[in-house]
């Protein structure tokens, strides 16, 4: 391999903050953070979802709604988009 074109990989701390749940595993992602987890100091980085929180491996439904996209949608377009695909009889 040429020295000096690849990413670093390293260990990272990812964080669902969602499930409350830490781990960590190898990653060629930048990280402005870092956080020492057990005795080590790690890059770290926060998820919203991950497989501890995602309603398909949880099997519970769950809206996670980090920047008000739906309040956004509803206040634009209200009910009125809702009924514009429903026939008239």
């Amino acid at each position: 391999m040429k020295k000096g074109i690849h990413p670093e990989y390293r260990e990272v701390l990812f964080h669902d903050i969602s499930a409350d749940l830490k781990f960590i595993t190898k990653s060629t992602i930048k990280a402005d953070a870092e956080l020492e987890h057990e005795g080590t100091t790690y890059p770290y980085v926060k998820l919203d979802i991950s497989s501890a929180s995602h309603p398909f491996y949880t099997g519970k439904t769950k809206v996670l709604d980090t920047e008000g996209r739906i309040d956004k949608f509803r206040k634009k377009f209200g009910t009125s988009y809702a009924s514009l695909g429903k026939k008239k009889s």
